[in-house]
């Protein structure tokens, strides 16, 4: 690519650095806006910008429009984890943190790595995963309204009543509305229905791994969204550290996948045969859920991509 973007993101701005192909830098700074968006295309039409290569951090939500905006307007973009900066920062010597300087380091970062391409979901799915949020912000408000109100005194009680039947009212109305963007779409109701053949997973699942992995073939491995491999840490015979997740993935994705883990463990034969093994080669309980969570990504993900429903018989070995 002739010209590299390095994007440092924040919820308000976006910090701006384009590599031009003599390995000089111009710097920007604009809003994290569609209004911001608009200056940032013009920005890059001044700058002579043909082909160009836009690496920007996960941070949080805050880089998913700009990265659909940019994807959306032919330009090639790589999402990357932010652990892989902090370490290409320690290997470079860079003691300087300032978010100017994180932009430039990102375009170096990808002017000597070139990074994957990151694939845009379609419409469908982003306008899914908005509502899959929506519904986890909302559960999670009633969550807290009900912990207050099991100790809340008089005068405010009716207050949170009223309040916890607004919640519950609106957690009705968009499920509804999650259901009906699915039948809609005849290839997300085809795969909401093959998914549905897992034991394990439900209707609150089933839409997140959708938005997810749903739609057209985005991924080339099940892990590529999860963050459920698991990380050591181990050096010589005295550094013995305990295996963790990596957690490089979306936590709303693990976090929904946690019950579904419990029931499948509990209440399924394929589950329980699952665990029953695992335990018996000395496993403890949260590493049998943690690898129960990371085994129906790599399920649900075999089941949306041969297109076949679940077969048990081959998880019994």
């Amino acid at each position: 690519m002739s010209f590299i973007l390095g994007i440092d993101v924040a919820k308000a701005k976006l910090d701006l650095a384009l590599r031009r192909p003599d390995g000089r830098f111009r710097s920007k700074v604009v809003h994290n806006t569609p209004d911001g968006f608009q200056a940032l295309s013009s920005w890059l039409t001044r700058q002579g910008v043909d082909q160009l290569h836009v690496c920007m951090e996960a941070t949080g939500t805050y880089w998913e429009a700009v990265a659909e905006y940019l994807a959306d307007a032919g330009f090639t973009v790589s999402v990357l984890n932010p652990a892989q900066i902090k370490a290409y920062a320690g290997a470079s010597a860079v003691r300087t943190k300032t978010d100017k300087v994180d932009a430039r380091l990102i375009a170096a970062f990808c002017a000597a790595q070139h990074p994957e391409p990151w694939q845009a979901p379609p419409a469908a799915l982003r306008e899914l995963r908005a509502l899959v949020a929506r519904r986890e912000s909302l559960v999670a408000m009633r969550t807290q309204e009900l912990n207050r109100l099991s100790v809340a005194r008089e005068p405010v009680r009716p207050d949170i009543q009223a309040h916890l039947s607004y919640l519950n009212k609106a957690i009705a109305e968009i499920e509804a509305a999650i259901r009906q963007k699915i039948d809609d779409d005849p290839d997300l109701k085809a795969q909401r229905e093959l998914l549905d053949t897992i034991p394990g997973l439900g209707e609150k699942t089933i839409p997140t791994l959708l938005s997810y992995y749903g739609g057209p073939q985005r991924f080339t491995r099940a892990k590529a969204a999860a963050g459920l491999d698991p990380r050591q840490h181990e050096s010589g015979s005295s550094v013995r550290g305990k295996t963790r997740l990596s957690k490089f993935g979306h936590a709303a994705l693990r976090k929904a996948l946690y019950m579904p883990a419990m029931v499948t463990t509990t209440r399924t034969v394929w589950g329980r045969r699952f665990r029953d093994r695992l335990a018996a080669a000395g496993k403890p309980p949260m590493v049998i859920l943690g690898a129960m969570m990371r085994k129906l990504v790599h399920v649900a993900f075999g089941v949306l991509k041969s297109g076949q429903p679940f077969n048990p018989s081959l998880h019994d070995a």
